[in-house]
């Protein structure tokens, strides 16, 4: 019965999310009904201390990225740097290869260290203008996205700097490096599928007459063509992005050390803060304020126009985008913590073979708790020892155990309820039943890639 509980309320608010419903009204009404069939008198306790206390510490931590993240977006997009670029993009390479563009640039940003919900919001002037521009239906720029940023520079391709990426080698005592030619194999098994299923999409919708379409909402300003910035102008705030992302997660422990404490006036409590905890989001936030005032230095006349109007709707578009991830992550606390929680734990331990044990179960909990991070955590924390024996007897490397623990939790978790998913379709101004079909594409072939990789490793032994 607890086992049923916790699907009952999974399947509910996949359903809710689907249908167009606001998560953020559901997610608790979701995780607060398991919790009424399962002990009623820890409705409340559970709201305060378990529910909001996950989902206030998710906003505290990032909804300045959310909030740095639109208006970095919005100003590329008034500015008119988006614009140049997909205008040199289509010169360069094309019309006919807008899918293939908009997903290297989600790689190129996603690996250089820009948060995959950063991404969302400045990719999206890109891919809607050059999507407008060819004339593809716009309800194809989610899966598009998802691709470049949901797959391989998050968690396949060795190096990425992503959260996925980082979580094992703490279990697993690696590095972010670990099985190289693995994680190789497997982004270019996405890539690949990913890219000619999306080419079909786009060849099957021009085959009906079907055009970007008229009436969308959160529609990109439109930009004067004639007075387009330099393109390599335009694409400077992108990549100091990625580049003074990466200096200021070297630098603010170097600054700061391990932990930090300031006392603003004299006798005061001092404020304590674990900077290893945090430094990587403040590296973000510093990469994306300087990538707007970079902006604002080459373009102020025409984003200082229209500022006041344009980031009103990037404010509200991020506080939307944070509140629905931070309540998909209370709804996940909540479910971790409950009875039948434990019932498929302990059912996914039975699983053989250690590398499908592993993938079956990091990808499981990561699709219950609409989080990769969240739900490779969970899975980690609670199996890690058993997936390092039984490694360990079949002589499995660590860096195998590494490479697809973060490639599982990339599969599964991308299913209607995922923050991620809310958010992207959130920004690009969809719903769920105009652009899912094509993300949950792009999952099942995540999801496959884990066991390609598998595979490869035991014919071939190859890591």
């Amino acid at each position: 019965m607890s086992f049923l509980i916790c699907l009952g309320a999974l399947a509910f608010l996949m359903l809710v999310a689907y249908r167009g419903f606001s998560v953020i009204l559901f997610a608790p009404v979701a995780a607060l009904g398991a919790v009424l069939l399962t002990d009623p008198s820890a409705v409340p306790p559970v709201f305060t201390g378990l529910f909001m206390d996950k989902m206030v510490g998710f906003v505290k931590l990032y909804f300045p990225v959310f909030l740095l993240g639109a208006v970095f977006g919005k100003v590329i997009e008034l500015s008119g740097f988006s614009k140049s670029i997909v205008s040199a993009v289509i010169k360069l390479i094309g019309r006919e290869r807008a899918v293939i563009s908009i997903v290297l640039v989600c790689l190129l940003l996603t690996y250089g260290g820009v948060s995959l919900f950063v991404v969302v919001f400045a990719v999206y002037p890109f891919a809607a203008e050059m999507f407008r521009q060819s004339d593809i239906p716009k309800r194809l720029i989610p899966g598009v996205i998802a691709l470049g940023a949901f797959t391989v520079t998050m968690d396949s391709l060795p190096g990425t700097p992503q959260i996925q990426n980082i979580i094992p080698t703490t279990f697993f005592k690696t590095d972010a490096y670990a099985a190289p030619w693995l994680g190789t194999i497997g982004a270019i098994f996405i890539l690949i599928v990913g890219i000619v299923y999306l080419e079909w999409r786009v060849r099957s919708a021009a085959a009906k007459g079907e055009g970007y379409g008229e009436g969308h909402i959160n529609e990109p300003e439109a930009v004067a063509t004639e007075s387009l910035p330099n393109p390599l102008i335009a694409l400077l705030p992108l990549v100091m992005v990625g580049v003074l992302n990466k200096v200021f997660t070297l630098a603010i422990p170097g600054i700061y050390g391990a932990s930090h404490s300031v006392a603003l006036t004299p006798g005061a409590k001092p404020l304590v803060t674990a900077v290893g905890s945090v430094a990587g989001i403040w590296a973000v936030e510093g990469a994306l304020l300087s990538g707007i005032l970079i902006v604002l230095a080459f373009a102020w006349k025409p984003v200082s126009q229209r500022f006041a109007e344009g980031t009103k709707a990037a404010i509200g578009g991020s506080l939307l985008a944070s509140m629905n991830t931070a309540s998909e992550y209370g709804f996940g606390a909540v479910i971790a913590a409950l009875p039948g929680f434990l019932v498929i734990a302990d059912a996914l331990k039975s699983i053989p073979n250690p590398l499908v044990n592993e993938a079956i179960t990091v990808t499981t909990l990561a699709g219950i708790t609409g989080s990769a991070s969240g739900g490779m955590s969970i899975a980690l924390a609670a199996m890690a020892d058993q997936f390092i024996a039984a490694a360990n007897a079949t002589g499995i490397p660590m860096e195998v155990l590494h490479r697809v623990a973060a490639m599982a939790s990339g599969g599964m978790d991308t299913l209607p309820h995922n923050g991620a998913v809310i958010t992207l379709l959130g920004v690009t101004g969809l719903t769920h039943r105009q652009s899912y079909g094509d993300i949950f594409a792009i999952t099942c072939i995540k999801t496959l890639a884990v066991f390609v990789v598998i595979a490869v490793y035991y014919l071939t032994g190859i890591v």
